[in-house]
Protein backbone atom coordinates (compact mmCIF):
# COMPACT_ATOMS: atom_id res chain seq x y z
CA UNK A 1 0.00 0.00 0.00
CA UNK A 2 3.04 2.13 1.09
CA UNK A 3 4.76 1.86 -2.65
CA UNK A 4 1.37 2.58 -4.94
CA UNK A 5 0.95 6.06 -2.68
CA UNK A 6 4.26 6.88 -3.23
CA UNK A 7 4.21 6.03 -6.93
CA UNK A 8 1.00 7.56 -7.26
CA UNK A 9 2.51 10.70 -5.72
CA UNK A 10 5.49 10.44 -8.31
CA UNK A 11 3.07 10.37 -10.95
CA UNK A 12 1.43 13.50 -9.77
CA UNK A 13 4.82 15.11 -9.47
CA UNK A 14 6.16 14.56 -13.10
CA UNK A 15 2.82 15.31 -14.65
CA UNK A 16 2.41 18.35 -12.65
CA UNK A 17 6.34 19.37 -13.77
CA UNK A 18 5.53 18.90 -17.23
CA UNK A 19 2.31 21.10 -17.37
CA UNK A 20 4.78 23.79 -16.00
CA UNK A 21 7.35 22.90 -18.88
CA UNK A 22 3.99 23.28 -21.22
CA UNK A 23 3.19 26.72 -19.77
CA UNK A 24 6.42 28.06 -20.25
CA UNK A 25 7.20 26.80 -23.81
CA UNK A 26 8.55 28.70 -26.81
CA UNK A 27 6.14 31.36 -28.72
CA UNK A 28 6.58 32.63 -32.70
CA UNK A 29 7.95 36.00 -32.50
CA UNK A 30 8.13 38.52 -36.32
CA UNK A 31 8.86 42.18 -36.41
CA UNK A 32 9.42 43.67 -39.70
CA UNK A 33 9.96 47.12 -40.52
CA UNK A 34 11.20 48.79 -44.17
CA UNK A 35 14.67 47.46 -43.98
CA UNK A 36 14.49 45.28 -41.26
CA UNK A 37 13.48 42.21 -40.32
CA UNK A 38 13.26 39.78 -36.62
CA UNK A 39 11.89 36.07 -37.29
CA UNK A 40 11.86 34.07 -33.64
CA UNK A 41 10.80 32.89 -31.09
CA UNK A 42 10.06 33.87 -26.91
CA UNK A 43 9.90 32.22 -23.81
CA UNK A 44 9.60 33.67 -20.03
CA UNK A 45 12.59 32.24 -18.21
CA UNK A 46 11.27 30.49 -14.84
CA UNK A 47 12.07 32.68 -11.57
CA UNK A 48 15.47 32.19 -10.45
CA UNK A 49 16.65 31.53 -14.02
CA UNK A 50 18.26 34.28 -15.49
CA UNK A 51 15.72 36.74 -12.91
CA UNK A 52 12.65 35.09 -14.65
CA UNK A 53 13.36 37.04 -18.11
CA UNK A 54 11.97 37.26 -21.45
CA UNK A 55 14.08 35.31 -23.36
CA UNK A 56 14.50 35.98 -27.25
CA UNK A 57 16.04 34.00 -29.54
CA UNK A 58 16.11 34.12 -34.00
CA UNK A 59 17.43 36.13 -36.76
CA UNK A 60 17.83 39.56 -37.16
CA UNK A 61 18.19 39.99 -41.03
CA UNK A 62 18.65 43.47 -42.86
CA UNK A 63 16.00 43.16 -45.82
CA UNK A 64 17.38 45.97 -47.64
CA UNK A 65 21.30 44.83 -48.34
CA UNK A 66 21.89 48.23 -51.15
CA UNK A 67 20.94 50.90 -48.59
CA UNK A 68 23.96 51.01 -46.21
CA UNK A 69 21.97 51.13 -43.06
CA UNK A 70 22.38 48.71 -39.95
CA UNK A 71 19.69 47.09 -38.08
CA UNK A 72 19.11 46.14 -34.60
CA UNK A 73 16.85 44.95 -32.14
CA UNK A 74 16.13 47.12 -29.24
CA UNK A 75 13.95 45.65 -25.85
CA UNK A 76 13.17 47.89 -22.53
CA UNK A 77 12.61 46.25 -19.54
CA UNK A 78 9.80 48.19 -17.26
CA UNK A 79 11.16 50.99 -15.59
CA UNK A 80 14.77 51.14 -17.06
CA UNK A 81 16.03 52.96 -20.95
CA UNK A 82 16.21 51.16 -23.96
CA UNK A 83 18.77 48.42 -24.76
CA UNK A 84 19.91 48.10 -28.71
CA UNK A 85 21.59 44.75 -29.69
CA UNK A 86 22.91 45.27 -33.13
CA UNK A 87 22.99 43.75 -36.20
CA UNK A 88 24.72 43.89 -39.25
CA UNK A 89 24.71 45.54 -42.15
CA UNK A 90 23.70 43.03 -45.28
CA UNK A 91 23.85 40.08 -43.20
CA UNK A 92 21.68 37.86 -41.08
CA UNK A 93 22.61 37.46 -37.56
CA UNK A 94 21.60 34.85 -35.12
CA UNK A 95 20.20 36.50 -31.41
CA UNK A 96 19.64 34.56 -28.49
CA UNK A 97 19.43 37.23 -25.75
CA UNK A 98 17.27 37.60 -22.18
CA UNK A 99 16.39 40.84 -21.45
CA UNK A 100 15.37 40.95 -17.35
CA UNK A 101 15.20 43.52 -14.25
CA UNK A 102 18.68 42.50 -11.91
CA UNK A 103 16.41 44.05 -9.01
CA UNK A 104 13.75 41.16 -9.19
CA UNK A 105 13.43 37.67 -9.00
CA UNK A 106 10.70 37.54 -11.89
CA UNK A 107 10.52 40.22 -14.84
CA UNK A 108 7.02 41.24 -15.32
CA UNK A 109 7.32 43.53 -18.87
CA UNK A 110 9.05 43.87 -21.63
CA UNK A 111 9.07 46.17 -24.86
CA UNK A 112 10.77 45.10 -28.47
CA UNK A 113 10.88 46.88 -31.66
CA UNK A 114 13.10 45.84 -34.78
CA UNK A 115 14.51 49.20 -36.53
CA UNK A 116 16.66 50.25 -39.29
CA UNK A 117 19.61 52.96 -38.27
CA UNK A 118 19.45 55.37 -40.92
CA UNK A 119 21.94 57.64 -39.36
CA UNK A 120 22.10 60.96 -36.92
CA UNK A 121 20.29 62.93 -39.76
CA UNK A 122 16.85 61.29 -40.49
CA UNK A 123 15.33 59.15 -37.64
CA UNK A 124 14.91 55.54 -37.80
CA UNK A 125 12.78 53.44 -38.91
CA UNK A 126 10.66 50.78 -36.53
CA UNK A 127 8.10 48.25 -35.91
CA UNK A 128 5.31 48.46 -33.78
CA UNK A 129 5.83 48.70 -30.14
CA UNK A 130 5.62 44.95 -29.00
CA UNK A 131 4.80 44.33 -25.19
CA UNK A 132 5.07 41.53 -23.38
CA UNK A 133 3.34 40.93 -19.78
CA UNK A 134 4.19 38.09 -17.43
CA UNK A 135 0.59 36.49 -16.39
Amino acid sequence: MRKLATAVVAAGLFFGGMGVAVADSWHGLTMTTTGAEFKGSYTWEPQLQKHGGLRVKGKLKDASNGDGHNVYLRGKVKGYSWIRIKGTQRETVPLDYTFYDGALLLTGQVELQTCRDRGSLRPDNCSANKVFTRR
